[in-house]
């Protein structure tokens, strides 16, 4: 397997792993109050904007090669980044 299928199917396990998380995460606001339960919609819509960003990219690295691949990458780990923060965040809140 080379680097390139190596990073694809690791970001694509994370992001799933992710989606889970988004999903538990709305079922637990399910449960809260009136105005707490509109704070962690407008969080988890943020969640899912960044998630849907982070597949966009993933589905253009599977179309990209040699250097259009490596600027793709960069850029989707910048977004991975910002999505793993951002579980982060809110798995702290949520649990």
């Amino acid at each position: 397997m080379d680097l390139q299928e190596a990073y694809k199917q690791k970001m694509a396990a994370q992001l799933k792993e992710w989606s889970a998380q988004i999903d538990l995460f709305e079922a637990k606001a399910e449960n809260a109050g009136a105005d707490m339960k509109v704070r962690r919609a407008e969080e988890l819509d943020g969640l899912r904007a960044k998630h849907r960003t982070a597949h966009e990219k993933l589905g253009a690295l599977e179309k990209a090669s040699g250097e259009a691949w490596e600027q793709i990458k960069e850029t989707a780990d910048k977004i991975r980044e910002d999505l793993k923060t951002g579980m982060a965040e809110a798995r702290a809140r949520f649990m």
